[in-house]
């Protein structure tokens, strides 16, 4: 693989991972980042939504609330069918978006962010449970906790990257 593909498949791996743990910030961080820095590769895409400024913020409101939301005592486990579906869609999304900004296939992209948003999904899943009974940090505080990796390794993902340029 070149410097470039390999790089697209890191972050690719990355942004699916992300949408793992939090649905919506792998896709709100990468929308943010191409709203900012926008890619004729998408523009005349069905994906050319995606690096728009309502796209972006409606992203990043929907990751705040969902960062609410996972804090609440009654909250599902992410791997109950509904809610690992949004995960797969939501790495399926990002995957996509970066193949295609990449000049790869879109759907091995696809693919490739649905497959480590599921692997996530089940790996934070059992960690997040983990730490809750064998360490002092309780809920809500691990949730805390993942927002800040959430938040963190995204940021490390994208920092320095204008992807597909």
């Amino acid at each position: 693989m070149s410097g470039n593909r390999s790089t697209v498949f890191w972050q690719t791996l990355g942004l699916g991972a992300l949408a793992g743990l939090r649905s919506m910030s792998a896709p709100a961080m990468l929308s943010h980042v191409l709203h900012k820095h926008p890619s004729g590769r998408l523009a005349a895409s069905p994906l050319g939504w995606f690096q728009s400024g309502k796209a972006a913020n409606l992203l990043k409101v929907m990751a705040g609330g969902e960062m609410l939301g996972d804090k609440l005592p009654n909250m599902p486990d992410r791997t109950i069918a509904p809610i690992l579906g949004g995960r797969i869609l939501s790495g399926a999304l990002v995957g996509g978006v970066m193949f295609k900004l990449g000049r790869n296939s879109l759907w091995q992209g696809a693919l490739l962010g649905a497959a480590a948003a599921v692997a996530s999904s089940y790996g934070a899943l059992y960690l997040r449970k983990a730490a809750s009974r064998n360490t002092p940090v309780k809920e809500p505080w691990t949730g805390v906790v993942e927002d800040a990796i959430t938040l963190a390794s995204g940021t490390a993902l994208l920092k320095g990257h204008t992807p597909g340029h």
